[in-house]
């Protein structure tokens, strides 16, 4: 949601069709609540005490051991609007209000081991494994507060409003004024100044206080290589200490190999099957909804690739990118992955041969097939470095491999083999 209000999508991101046609953001790693208040733990960020349940008998012992007034169980899934959320039992609500111990059990044994479907979930919902029990707060003010990576301002910013706990696109859009942004120096780090004229502009009594917690979370931004965190709400309680109540925090994929313990926190059970599949051998893979699955080399060609398919009235079922260097195994690979899509109907081949030698694709192509049965048409495109040895290869394997000499006779003759299924 922050990002939004900075007028651009995350670095950390790639590329989605939605239904209507136009590009939505997808993350590379996303963590549960419960994850992201270890992290807010370990910097130092007041949060709820809480504790973590995977049976109903966890949820009723953590219950006891947080021996607070009230509680909130929460389900935990890679999605927002839990709380108006319904189950596939039929229960109500993926977070819920309680007091005892007993009550701790009772709702979590009608969230786990059953769907969620939520707003920001596909339509069949999504499994719910884990929940998080945690002491439920008092406080009358909900704040809004962000830091995100900003390319305008060439690096992190701050953003706040006095008006959270809400959709802050809407707040941006309806009142912008209730938003204040800070941007930083990313040499200089943050500076007290700054954290104080946000946690004034946000209408804290404590501002000190807030402004300390604000810069704990930039702490926590920092150190875990994060491209966004999010707290929704950020809250003062009466006797003036200052909370994290939810946060949603994403991170820079590139730096995986300094954040192993964060990275490997990813929970593939609520992912794309075919995406973790592709990642296993460093393919980038994102499913659509259309029918001509897409194995190209390089993003930008993969985006020019499926705006040619819609052009022809085609409707792509994914973008694969195999990369700069991709080897026979791969290319094997990538074919079962699209192959076996069931709404995969052609397969369009789209190859520039730079770093990539056509040669080489032209025989993963063959080994592919001598492995695996690929029964949806293919249409491939080469061209670049060893394009005629590549289509030689390609002419004389045997297989139906349909040849095509640019990219828009590529699309054609993909969207033309469908109509000729029919």
């Amino acid at each position: 949601m922050a990002l939004a209000l900075l007028g651009f999508k995350s670095a950390q991101r790639t590329v989605k069709f939605a239904k209507d046609g136009l590009l939505q953001q997808k993350r590379f790693l996303n963590i549960h609540e419960f994850q992201s208040k270890i992290l807010m733990d370990r910097h130092g960020v007041n949060t709820q005490k809480w504790r973590l349940a995977t049976t109903p008998q966890e949820a009723e012992k953590g219950a006891k051991e947080l021996n607070a007034k009230e509680l909130v169980i929460k389900a935990q899934i890679h999605a927002g609007g839990r709380g108006k959320g319904t189950f596939d039992n039929g229960f109500k609500g993926g977070v819920q209000m309680c007091k005892t111990a007993t009550e701790a059990k009772i709702f979590t044994e009608k969230m786990l081991g059953h769907k969620l479907v939520t707003k920001q979930t596909p339509p069949e919902g999504v499994l719910v494994n884990k929940v998080m029990i945690a002491e439920s707060l008092d406080f009358k003010n909900e704040k809004y507060f962000a830091i995100v990576m900003d390319r305008a301002a060439q690096g992190p910013v701050l953003v706040g409003s006095p008006k959270g706990g809400v959709d802050i696109e809407e707040v941006a859009k309806e009142t912008p004024e209730l938003i204040f942004k800070q941007p930083i120096d990313i040499f200089k780090g943050i500076q007290p100044e700054q954290t104080l004229k946000l946690a004034k502009d946000l209408g804290f009594k404590n501002t000190k206080e807030a402004a300390d917690q604000m810069a704990r979370l930039y702490d926590l931004f920092i150190k875990a290589d994060a491209t966004q965190v999010e707290i929704n709400p950020f809250i003062e309680t009466d006797n003036g200490k200052v909370y994290a109540v939810d946060a949603k925090i994403n991170f820079d994929d590139n730096a995986s190999f300094r954040q192993k313990e964060i990275f490997s926190w990813r929970d593939i059970a609520e992912e794309d099957p075919r995406e973790v599949a592709a990642s296993k051998f460093d393919l980038n893979y994102v499913g659509m909804d259309g029918n001509i699955g897409c194995m190209v080399n390089g993003a930008g060609l993969a985006m020019a690739t499926m705006d040619i398919i819609n052009l022809y009235k085609g409707t792509p079922a994914n973008f694969l990118d195999v990369g700069g260097g991709a080897n026979a195994k791969q290319i094997t690979e990538a074919f079962k992955i699209i192959s076996g899509d069931p709404k995969v109907e052609a397969i369009l081949v789209n190859i520039f041969g730079g770093i990539m030698r056509c040669d080489v694709i032209a025989q993963g192509i063959i080994e592919a097939l001598k492995n695996i049965t690929v029964k949806q048409p293919i249409v491939v495109r080469l061209a670049g470095t060893n394009v005629d040895l590549g289509k030689k290869l390609l002419k004389d394997s045997g297989y139906n491999v349909i040849p095509a000499d640019d990219l828009d006779d590529a699309a054609q003759k993909a969207v033309a083999s469908l109509k000729k299924k029919k």
